[in-house]
């Protein structure tokens, strides 16, 4: 197998430049102006190998639809459209050249789905492999969703199922359990192949210009990739309000209950890396967006004080 050493730095520029943009070649891409009224909005996100995927779980083009969807869920999750992303990596001189050509063949795909595109990055010696990916998007100044403008008698709403991934990783990672193969490769995909929101984000714009709401632009929320509890622990935080749980109304898919057992509303909360929105809004558009929205669902409300019922928030994922 060729790998990092054999090929080089020159030899693996070489290959990378085909999954890039064309404006790749100089010291530093280009942006291109913002549209008009509109803000620019940056994150990004680290993933290292043996803390975010292994070889155990995660096949490489898998490794790379992840490093791109977990940062254009952030923008998705700021209301924002993407513009661009840079991804530079630190490899192993003995990482084969055929792991690295998946992750940029994963990354890429990723990009084209959600119509945007690579237009830079870095590459380096480390003593592990690692990529850090950094998304430029563009939101309309009175659009940007943020977590501290949640309002007492918002309602709160999770765009999706959550708990999926954590039983995908949990199914990954038993190798002796009796499985439906069909049902696993189902439900390994939502560990796997993550899916940045975007469909929420369009269809709560379309909702608000069909109603031309009036009360200026009445959503905040963020992204679940630390948990459904830790979501809304710092939407709560940042906002200074609390927040009732709606625990009859929070799905557990019967999948989850199967796996989990008595853990299974632990996975909904804690299990983390679902990449679904939480959205704080009133209920009048609430309801429109459940109506539109597959597995969109109404889970509490914003309340005085900052309390939040039931929820341990100790539990939530932390990196330290």
């Amino acid at each position: 197998m060729t790998t990092v050493k054999d090929l080089g730095e020159q030899g693996l520029l070489k290959i990378f430049r085909q999954y890039c943009s064309n404006v790749v070649g100089d010291d530093a891409a280009p942006m291109g102006a913002t549209l008009p009224e509109h803000q620019m909005v940056v994150t990004t996100d680290m993933l290292v190998d043996g803390v975010h995927f292994s070889d155990r779980t995660t096949s490489s083009e898998d490794v790379g639809w992840r490093a791109a969807a977990v940062n254009l869920s952030d923008l998705a999750a700021m209301g924002a459209k993407p513009w661009g992303l840079v991804m530079s990596v630190g490899l192993t001189p003995d990482t084969e050249i055929n792991w690295i050509e998946g992750v940029y063949r994963g990354f890429s795909e990723c990009l084209r789905t959600y119509g945007t595109e690579l237009v830079g990055g870095d590459t380096v010696r480390s003593p592990m492999r690692t990529l850090a990916v950094t998304a430029f998007g563009q939101v309309p100044k009175d659009n940007l969703i943020q977590r501290h403008t949640a309002r007492v008698g918002d309602v709160i709403v999770m765009t999706g199922l959550h708990g999926l991934s954590k039983a995908g990783l949990e199914l990954l990672l038993d190798q002796n359990l009796e499985k439906n193969k069909e049902l696993v490769q189902t439900i390994c995909r939502y560990h796997q192949r993550p899916k940045p929101r975007f469909d929420a984000i369009a269809i709560l714009h379309e909702i608000l210009n069909h109603e031309h709401y009036l009360q200026g632009f009445p959503i905040s929320g963020m992204d679940s990739s630390d948990g459904l509890a830790d979501a809304i622990a710092q939407i709560c935080r940042a906002s200074h309000v609390g927040a009732k749980i709606y625990w009859r109304s929070l799905p557990i898919p019967k999948i989850i209950r199967n796996l989990a057992g008595e853990q299974a509303l632990d996975w909904v909360l804690y299990g983390g890396e679902d990449f679904e929105l939480v959205l704080c809004m009133p209920l009048p558009l609430a309801k429109k967006l459940v109506h539109q929205l597959p597995h969109a669902a109404i889970i509490g409300e914003i309340v005085e004080g900052n309390q939040i019922d039931g929820i341990k928030m100790q539990s939530a994922f932390q990196h330290f």
